[in-house]
């Protein structure tokens, strides 16, 4: 017990006093010790890499998760060593409900058979959602990560430690510079009564005080100076590993990037696959059986046609808001449902109820289709 109050009390000393000779030197009482140019760029540029990896590890977790009950749960789970259970996407969810939509209201109904189409591909996306966020988090968060809480952690506390010795090295100055002053003035400032025989014992012994003051001052500097130097040394050859690290972090951002092209294209074919779909729904609805106020004549002409079906131009639907377009580029039909379209000519569009708003029925002579409305400018 009598040890631990000894370096209880040694490492308060310690402490206070660094605390003494750091609160002079912010003050301007106090010489301090520069570091080399290279060390100092050296921190520089790690504080750096520090304060951005920090700030894209961040911004990275926002961006993948961003909703923040989730991150922490992810945290805690990581924190205690734990597998996190698998979590549904919102796509993935999203698509679930319209399945079950679809159940409801009639897997045979066009409303529900589109149901069921969106929401698998829904479920397909949320999918491809799970496997960039595990690939990122793996490729990118991960290394990051390891970084902040492993190799900057090691350089902080190697770079107190150069603070610390730099500290000491500075005090070891100062004391060295008093004991000197100390010395000189004595030397300056003789006792005229030291004829006298005790006078002059008592002038010799602290003139001998003095002096080895000076020589134990000299010690210590030296020593501190070969401890800051050995600190200084480490802690350089460690903020020159940042540069390694610049490239492992940069492999990690190519990887990060592919992941991301990957993902967004795997989203691309995927979407442009379902609007095959809904085309291939809303031509299918364009040209289903004849509503009961078809006209006889509609339905002479489609006995020779497939039957149960009607042709466009024989389609017999309300029309609502008839008017002139002009079409602002070309456009080919995809199927015998659209009407392919020559850049600035002039046709007549109107739309029917229950129609999807992106299109229209477009007419030109006795041509008639689809078209998208993003085609067209609607005139007055």
């Amino acid at each position: 017990m009598d040890f631990n109050v000894k370096k209880l009390a040694s490492d308060a000393g310690v402490f206070f006093t660094r605390a003494v000779q750091f609160t002079e030197e912010k003050l301007g009482q106090a010489e301090k010790t520069e570091l080399d140019a290279h060390l100092e760029n050296l921190i520089a540029r790690a504080d750096c890499t520090k304060n951005w990896t920090e700030k894209i590890f961040r911004q990275t977790e926002v961006l993948l998760q961003p909703n923040p009950s989730a991150r922490i749960e992810e945290f805690l789970y990581e924190k205690l060593d734990k597998k996190l259970p698998s979590r549904t996407t919102n796509a993935e969810l999203l698509g679930q409900y319209m399945l079950d939509a679809a159940k409801d209201f009639g897997p045979g109904t066009p409303y529900g058979s589109t149901l069921i189409t969106v929401g698998e591909y829904q479920k397909t996306l949320g999918g491809a959602e799970r496997e960039f966020l595990q690939t990122s988090s793996v490729s990118f968060l991960t290394p990051l990560r390891n970084f902040l809480e492993g190799d900057w952690r090691t350089i902080s506390k190697e770079k107190r430690l150069l603070e610390n010795r730099r500290l000491d090295l500075d005090i070891c100055k100062a004391r060295l510079k008093k004991a000197k002053q100390a010395e000189a003035k004595a030397a300056a400032a003789p006792d005229f009564q030291e004829t006298r025989p005790r006078n002059y014992v008592l002038s010799a012994s602290a003139s001998a005080l003095l002096s080895e003051e000076v020589d134990k001052a000299e010690h210590e500097l030296r020593v501190a100076q070969t401890e800051f130097d050995r600190q200084a040394e480490v802690t350089r050859l460690l903020l020159e590993g940042i540069s390694s690290t610049h490239l492992n972090h940069l492999r990690c951002l190519h990887d990060f990037a592919e992941a991301q092209a990957t993902y967004y294209a795997q989203c691309h074919q995927y979407m442009q696959d379902l609007q095959k779909e809904l085309n291939r729904f809303s031509s299918a609805f364009l040209s289903g059986p004849s509503s009961p106020g078809a006209t006889a004549s509609s339905s002479a002409s489609s006995a020779t046609q497939r039957p149960g079906t009607l042709a466009m131009e024989d389609l017999q639907l309300p029309v609502t808001g008839t008017r002139k377009a002009k079409v602002l580029y070309d456009y080919d039909a995809h199927d015998a449902s659209e009407l392919s379209l020559l850049a600035d000519e002039l046709i007549t569009v109107y739309t029917v109820p229950g129609m999807d708003p992106d299109w229209l029925i477009g007419e030109r002579g006795n041509q008639k289709g689809k078209v998208p409305v993003t085609y067209l400018e609607l005139l007055s």
